[in-house]
């Protein structure tokens, strides 16, 4: 009894401990299958908060832009300012003219951004992209040379000759600024009391229009074909010129109107922009005159700083595409015999510094350059592009891209042409603004190159339209996003391709003469040449 009394206790145990065991095996799989299906509801909610937040943001943001626009629009016709004071005399000029753009204080869309890590990650990748064409360039020249050297020849080639382009600005400049203003003055004194005012407008409009020919249509290409200024050289004033005259197109298209309504009482004189004001307007970064502009408190000096230091970044970013993608699959010592294979092969290999070249020059000019001005002038509307980068239609990218510009085609193409035509042929009005955006495209490009070779005008007026009426702004699936990119990065290898070859085309095989046919045919459909 004794021995048989542990022995039915010991057996008693183990099958508790074998129970116990198996129930807790059992509560340990179910809650695994819980912490399954919880991480499983936790990854699905996650995905229904970010679409909800999505379509909210959406949403939100449209209905604050058409808030802020109606709140500014109300204030602009209730009290405008100038540098932040209150004056009674713009106040009819103000309200005449707050049917076109609106300015408001707003950073540019990239500022945001680089506050999130994540995006400001990808900025880091291009920096160290940066670096590392830096240190390849570096091992190159050791190799070959077998000393460590950087050499910029290529970079003082194209900025040569800056005396020559500072005198040329300088030209353009006091110009633009004494000209127009002045010739509004005299005509605007005269035209409520002048018994012809339409031969008065006819006669000073044509002077005034022959004058800008001379100056700022005719002189800057003289001294670009005169002094053989190198490409970046001509670039700086080709694109200063067209700068100038689309400044002081807007400062006459938005002042003779309201001068013209507002006749003054007897006795009294005309009212005119302050010269101040129209100074101010040929430096802020817009191409949309105003009295006024928002205006910040302050300039943000180191943001000034770091904002130059990107400028001269981009430079040399640039410099470095060039000299290691660019130049030595296109330069003469390696060029092969022209074949369809060899064609598509230069395509594919100059889409990757084509759109390092197209991102560069968005970051340079339309990000960094146009921010500096801002900070320095204290320019308060940052808003230079928008999000092109997502973009389903090319119809919103032609919008999203370069804001500043597409304001002044807007406004002063798109809309005079539907006001001129009392709103008909809207189709016709887009067609005129992109064949004459086109048009300057390629004017820029064959100063600033020095050769004709229309690749930018064939893809920009005859592509370009093609995509802004097929893939409109209807066109909102992802995959629209895909086949845009997809068309810039061709477009991009194509104009690399293109516009590299000619170059070297134009050197090795120079004009015999100057015939119209020789001005207009690519020297590279003719020209061959061999190591």
């Amino acid at each position: 009894m004794t021995t048989a009394e542990p022995l039915n206790g010991l057996r008693h145990r183990n099958i508790k401990a074998h129970q116990s065991d198996e129930l807790s095996s059992h509560a340990e799989s179910h809650n695994n299958v819980q912490e399954d299906t919880l991480r499983q509801w936790q990854k699905h909610a996650q995905k229904v908060k970010v679409k909800v937040l999505e379509q909210v943001q959406d949403q939100l943001s449209d209905i604050l832009d058409k808030a802020l626009t109606e709140s500014v629009q109300a204030f602009t016709h209730i009290q405008p300012t100038t540098n932040g004071k209150t004056t009674k005399n713009s106040l009819s000029r103000s309200q005449k003219m707050c049917d076109g753009k609106v300015f408001m204080g707003r950073v540019s869309l990239l500022d945001e951004l680089f506050e999130i890590s994540h995006i400001r990650t990808i900025y880091h990748m291009f920096i160290a992209v940066l670096l590392i064409f830096c240190l390849s360039t570096l091992a190159v020249d050791y190799i070959d040379q077998g000393r460590l050297v950087l050499e910029f020849d290529l970079l003082f080639f194209a900025f040569g000759k800056l005396g020559t382009v500072t005198w040329a600005w300088v030209v353009m400049f006091v110009y633009t600024l004494l000209v127009p203003y002045y010739t509004l003055v005299f005509w605007g004194s005269l035209y409520h009391s002048f018994s012809s005012k339409l031969g008065l407008s006819l006669g000073t409009g044509l002077i005034l229009s022959a004058v800008q020919t001379c100056v700022l249509g005719l002189f800057p290409i003289y001294v670009v074909v005169d002094n053989q200024l190198p490409p970046a050289s001509r670039f700086i004033v080709i694109l200063e010129q067209i700068r100038f005259l689309m400044k002081s197109y807007s400062f006459i298209r938005e002042t003779v109107p309201v001068i013209m309504k507002d006749t003054p009482k007897e006795g009294e004189s005309p009212r005119f922009p302050s010269f101040s004001s129209y100074l101010y307007f040929l430096f802020c970064p817009t191409l949309i005159y105003r009295e006024s502009y928002p205006r910040n408190t302050h300039i943000r000096w180191k943001y000034v700083g770091v904002t130059l230091g990107m400028i001269l970044g981009c430079l040399f970013y640039g410099y470095f595409i060039l000299v290691r993608l660019c130049v030595p699959v296109f330069r003469p010592e390696t060029n092969q015999p022209f074949s369809k294979r060899t064609m598509v092969l230069a395509v594919f290999h100059s889409i990757l510094p084509g759109i390092m070249l197209l991102l560069l020059c968005f970051f340079a000019f339309l990000h960094c350059w146009l921010n500096l001005f801002g900070e320095l002038l204290r320019f308060a509307d940052r808003m230079f592009y928008k999000d092109w980068w997502n973009s389903t239609s090319f119809a919103n990218y032609y919008r999203t891209w370069n804001v500043v510009v597409h304001d002044w085609l807007y406004y002063y193409g798109y809309r005079d042409f539907l006001w001129l035509s009392k709103g008909k042929f809207r189709a016709a009005a887009m067609l005129s603004v992109f064949i004459v955006s086109a048009v300057v495209h390629e004017y820029a490009l064959a100063m600033g190159f020095g050769f004709f070779y229309p690749v930018m005008f064939c893809l920009f007026a005859v592509f370009g339209v093609v995509f802004n009426f097929t893939m409109n702004d209807k066109r909102q699936s992802p995959v629209f996003n895909i086949i845009m990119w997809a068309c810039l990065f061709l477009g991009q290898g194509v104009q690399v391709c293109l516009y590299c070859q000619e170059w070297y085309a134009q050197i090795h095989c120079p004009r015999r003469e100057n015939s119209f046919w020789e001005l207009v045919t690519p020297r590279s459909w003719s020209c061959s040449y061999q190591r």
